[in-house]
């Protein structure tokens, strides 16, 4: 007879591989160490290389754990920190609860745990079950099932149970024994596995009772068996409710017609196509489906990987980021099977690595750093569901146009004879066009569908802002921004700028028709209208540095031309009175003419700059 001994978890610091004692039977995890003999069929490793922190790692985390605030994103960049390094295993319990907020959503339900059990101990008392021996009962509940079917029961009025009942206890009684039987809390009769499997049922029912809407699902036995391994019986029970109602986790993979997890599948399918074309096309050559492997997966949570201390990161990162880092864990699975896959040509060799994933790639020291390095972004997923809807909803209306369509239909021996007259070489398409088209149609989609995704995104955040944030007002910098002038602007600055001109040039002596352009007030010039078709030649970088010039030179001959002007009105009245010299009263006002410039010494030692005129006193 096996013994049946705890083993000590507690291992040498420093260690990076542990192994219980070779005396005892179960490993620090809680699993049997199984025979040479039975070691294939139960498919578990008991070599673990998970990272122990130190003690300053682990007071750290406890500190966290007692200010945890789950809608902190710190908190959560915090708790995934301590995941990368490693969570202990006497703190995973705390994390968990954490992480999936289980007080609070007990605290804020009406449904008591306590209660419930009660009401679901009536029925196993009519039918003479036992909760601690329910696995033993299976055929008493299948006989009494079949009864209920034929209508041989005359007392089912006055039962407290009904068949809906006698169904469920049945259905949950047969998952028992499936749900890891090398665990010591659900192998054999000893008082610890009675005692566990009558936790786990209790749960499993409760929930049944508790949503009858989703009731009792394959693969939630699996769930429920891994929170009593850490949590408390009714923790375990709000931990389930969490996973399986809140969208974020496994709302999506649950209901009584598995056609949730079979979308889901399909999901991960064009993920595997979008990001792995090769891998896809190989499988899908040897006709193997997503849904063969995925669907066992995506219940149990990667449960039957071989590596216990593996199970318990991917699980981690899972209570952390929700559905996501389950289609992660299982591209990054597919990555390090690629090149093994690649090498089978059958499928009956395909599947068995697929659903039992070899223990050289399931190790810690090699499945967790390739989890950390492999991304998945939530809008690809989202991407991906849209094709899938897409596609669903497209085939029923294709059906349905073949069908209503008055055409008459060909027969197969019609298709498979050869058209009289073949195409010309130029219009048939090549090969590669006819291989990538289908990859081409997929990548549209998909764009396509990250397109809506982002308008969707963006819609939603503006419509956000526009609910919280008040109405704008008009910014005194936005006044100060350039605008663009009107016409009827433009034609009043410009008048302006003109009699501004006439006067400056009144004083000065001189008119407007000299041979340099007016110049404005901003050191730009106003240029004739018979010159506009020549401003597209002061386009480009040339035309940029000349006007640039001109503008710094013309602020400065402009700035001259102020001061002359004012100094000749401080001037006596008689020279202002004087006659103006003959050449300048016989000039052609049309007759264009450049006065001299004035030497650097006249003007003390001022330089002119060029595009100014120079000035006589």
């Amino acid at each position: 007879m096996m013994l049946r001994r705890r083993s000590s978890s507690s291992s040498a610091k420093g260690s990076t591989k542990r192994r219980s004692s070779s005396a005892a039977s179960f490993d620090e995890f809680g699993f049997a160490f199984s025979k040479k003999r039975q070691k294939k069929l139960q498919h578990r490793c008991h070599d673990y290389s998970y990272p122990q922190p130190n003690a300053l790692k682990v007071k750290e985390l406890c500190e966290l754990l007692s200010y945890w605030n789950g809608s902190s994103f710190i908190c959560r960049n915090q708790i995934e920190r301590f995941i990368r390094i490693g969570i202990p295993p006497a703190l995973r319990g705390r994390v968990w609860k954490c992480l999936l907020d289980i007080d609070t959503v007990r605290v804020s339900s009406d449904f008591s745990y306590q209660t419930c059990l009660s009401e679901i101990r009536k029925p196993l008392v009519d039918l003479g079950v036992s909760e601690y021996s329910i696995i033993s009962a299976i055929t008493t509940l299948s006989d009494k099932e079949n009864d209920l079917g034929l209508g041989q029961t005359s007392d089912t009025h006055s039962a407290a149970f009904s068949s809906a009942d006698v169904a469920l206890f049945r259905q949950i009684a047969l998952d028992l024994q499936r749900s890891f039987p090398t665990h010591r809390s659900l192998m054999g009769d000893s008082p610890e596995a009675i005692e566990g499997q009558a936790k786990l049922f209790r749960v499993l029912t409760a929930y049944a009772k508790y949503n009858p809407q989703i009731g009792y699902s394959q693969g939630m036995s699996y769930i429920a068996a891994v929170f009593l391994m850490l949590l408390g019986e009714e923790e375990a029970f709000w931990a389930l409710v969490v996973l399986l109602e809140k969208p974020k986790y496994l709302s999506e993979l649950f209901d009584s017609s598995l056609k949730k997890i079979q979308h889901q599948a399909l999901v991960f399918q064009q993920l595997l196509k979008h990001r792995k074309p090769q891998l896809f096309q190989h499988l899908e050559k040897l006709g193997v489906s997503s849904l063969h492997f995925v669907m066992q997966w995506f219940l149990t949570i990667f449960t039957s990987l071989p590596c216990w201390d593996s199970v318990l990161v991917v699980w981690d990162l899972f209570l952390l980021h929700g559905l996501l880092a389950v289609f992660r864990a299982g591209l990054t699975i597919l990555q390090l099977l690629e090149p093994r896959l690649m090498n089978m040509t059958e499928e009956a060799a395909v599947l068995p690595v697929l659903l039992r994933v070899p223990v050289d790639v399931a190790q810690y020291s090699v499945l967790i750093p390739a989890l950390w390095s492999t991304e998945v972004q939530e809008w690809e997923i989202s991407c991906m569901n849209s094709v899938i809807l897409e596609e669903t909803a497209a085939e029923p209306s294709s059906e349905k146009a073949k069908k209503d369509s008055p055409l008459p239909q060909r027969s197969d021996e019609q298709k498979e004879k050869r058209p009289a007259v073949e195409p010309l070489e130029q219009d048939r398409p090549s090969k590669k066009e006819v291989e990538g088209s289908g990859g081409k149609n997929v990548f549209a989609r998909i764009l396509r569908a990250a397109q809506r995704y982002l308008t969707d995104a963006a819609k939603q955040s503006t419509a956000a802002t526009a609910k919280t944030s008040p109405p704008a007002k008009s910014s005194p910098a936005v006044s100060r921004q350039p605008k663009k002038r009107t016409s009827a602007s433009f034609t009043q600055a410009q008048r302006r700028r003109s009699q501004k001109r006439q006067s400056q040039n009144a004083a000065v002596g001189t008119d407007g028709n000299g041979p340099f352009p007016h110049q404005d007030t901003d050191g730009g010039t106003a240029e004739d209208s018979s010159l506009a078709p020549l401003r597209r030649l002061r386009s480009g970088p040339v035309g940029r540095v000349a006007r640039r010039r001109s503008g710094v030179q013309s602020s400065q001959g402009r700035s001259l031309l102020l001061r002359r002007s004012s100094a000749q009105s401080q001037k006596p009245s008689s020279a202002a009175q004087a006659p103006a010299p003959a050449s300048a009263l016989s000039r052609d006002p049309n007759q264009a003419s450049v006065e001299p410039r004035e030497s650097p010494q006249s003007s003390g030692g001022a330089e002119f700059p060029i595009g100014t005129t120079a000035l006589s006193d």
